[in-house]
């Protein structure tokens, strides 16, 4: 089917479909926590997201990367994958556990602005004023998720899950912004993460509580987190980006994800979509759109 179509429209057919999965990891999210508890969840889908990453290391014929990994630069990844999957998806899961599902997914979206704040100290890039402004302007957006509109009562339904919300935000742009920096393949890279991050997820496991055993419901749903949230769609991404003639013409569709979310919790949980919700994700994107643009602009003064 993909060899009569021209290189771009791969890459839009391959982003088409990473969007839609990624459209429906909240639901999937909140309805696996029915079935498991956050870590069990984490730990369950942290095995099915390894040997996803493994059978496409083998399909792209990516072995000899693997097997031929420096010991050093592989050292360098057992911090990386404490932050991710370990402690970014427990915490995540925790808030889906205490917050509905589209506060959870719209203030957890807030972590490219999060990166865009952290990329200051940690990658020495810097932010003017204006640039500053449409940060601003995105967590004004967040604000008014978590309050649900009262925004100058500040009032939010669960205060714990606002800020295990936006505690992974950190995580997850943390994770990113020190992996920018390893030269090696991303898949591989991604795969050893993982791959070094069970030990620490099993030993959240015995921590917190003790192996259980899922029930069907939840095998199949950590089977799909771990997938199509943690796995191919993540290999998707990459080759659309890697198709794509610009990198811009693909991450732009990314704008679409929490909006096609809100439809996928509307119709498969029922939750109501609120309007502040919607509101919170349009400044959100907006203050992100205005950063970059600003921010172009002042390169070019």
């Amino acid at each position: 089917m993909f060899r009569s179509i021209s290189n771009q429209n791969q890459a839009y057919w391959f982003a088409a479909i990473a969007i839609f999965f990624w459209s429906t990891v909240a639901s999937a999210f909140k309805l696996s926590l029915s079935y498991l508890a956050p870590i069990q969840l984490v730990f369950y889908a942290t095995l099915f997201s390894i040997v996803a990453l493994f059978v496409i290391i083998l399909l792209q014929r990516k072995l000899s990367l693997l097997l031929q990994y420096p010991k050093a630069a592989m050292a360098r990844l057992v911090p990386l994958s404490l932050l991710n999957p370990c402690l970014y998806y427990i915490i995540l899961f925790e808030a889906y556990d205490l917050l509905s599902a589209q506060e959870a997914m719209a203030i957890n979206y807030s972590w490219v602005v999060m990166m865009v704040l952290l990329a200051v100290p940690i990658l020495k890039q810097k932010m003017r004023f204006k640039a500053f402004l449409g940060v601003v302007v995105s967590y004004v957006g967040v604000l008014i998720i978590a309050t649900k509109g009262n925004l100058f009562a500040l009032e939010f339904s669960n205060a714990l899950g606002v800020i295990l919300a936006l505690s992974t935000t950190v995580i997850w742009a943390l994770f990113w912004l020190f992996n920018t920096k390893k030269s090696n393949d991303i898949v591989v890279n991604l795969f050893l993460i993982f791959l070094f991050s069970l030990p620490f997820v099993v030993l959240a496991v015995f921590l917190g509580s003790a192996f259980e055993l899922p029930s069907i419901n939840g095998l199949l749903g950590a089977a799909y987190i771990g997938l199509f949230e943690m796995g191919i769609t993540f290999a998707l991404w990459q080759s659309a980006l890697s198709l794509s003639t610009t990198v811009a013409r693909v991450t732009g569709l990314a704008f679409i994800t929490p909006f096609l979310s809100l439809v996928v919790l509307y119709f498969v949980l029922g939750e109501e979509i609120l309007l502040s919700t919607v509101i919170g994700i349009t400044l959100i994107i907006g203050g992100l759109l205005l950063q970059k643009y600003f921010t172009r602009h002042s390169e070019t003064e």
